[in-house]
């Protein structure tokens, strides 16, 4: 006999041989890091959710060990997508996915990442793929990405910045042709220094 509960646990499997029944045990274990992962990512001020198409008291144990309060049991790919749909309309979505039936929503997402040790098509539907066992990638793209993206502000801003003060200058006629060059490599210079940081903070990271 099963414990009561215990069918609730894990995935169980039976096979008869020889007059004789046997129980077969299987659980899916979280990443080591999933909780700290999600925790960093709410701390950036994400919203995490947990779709899925396993049975729902799986799913229920592996939200609660993850710190997820939002989640979803029994999704097919056809319901996954469609969960995108519905929050893509207010949000810019990013998933998270390894398995199979995810490959059709990592495509949908707006963004979507998978490890390399998921399936072939998963991969390939994926914009991204992260090495080793831990979750921590995920965050780490997160904060490089918004990085990224400030740094382009800003580079735009100093592109912006100097042409609003050498190009009225010159059309005046008040820069020789040697001051703007040396203006312009100067400015190329201070986009390119800026555009480093990126590299260099990922490095102390």
């Amino acid at each position: 006999n099963v414990p009561e509960g215990e069918a609730t646990r894990a995935s169980l499997f039976y096979r008869a041989a020889d007059g004789t029944l046997a129980a077969f045990e299987c659980r899916d274990a979280l990443r080591g890091d999933a909780a700290d992962t999600v925790h960093t990512l709410a701390g950036m001020g994400l919203a995490v959710a947990l779709l899925s198409g396993d049975r729902e008291e799986a799913v229920r144990k592996a939200a609660e060990g993850a710190g997820i309060g939002a989640w979803r049991a029994e999704a097919d790919p056809a319901e996954k997508i469609a969960a995108l749909d519905a929050l893509g309309r207010d949000h810019r979505i990013l998933m998270v996915g390894d398995g199979l039936n995810d490959a059709p929503a990592l495509a949908r997402a707006h963004v979507s990442i998978s490890p390399a040790n998921a399936a072939d098509i998963t991969q390939r539907a994926a914009d991204l793929v992260f090495q080793g066992d831990r979750l921590k990638p995920v965050a780490e793209a997160v904060r490089i990405a918004r990085r990224a993206r400030s740094m382009a502000f800003q580079n735009f801003a100093i592109a912006l910045t100097y042409n609003a003060i050498c190009v009225p200058l010159a059309m005046a006629g008040l820069v020789t042709p040697l001051i703007a060059a040396v203006a312009m490599s100067t400015s190329s210079i201070c986009v390119t220094a800026n555009a480093l940081r990126l590299g260099a903070g990922r490095a102390r990271a």
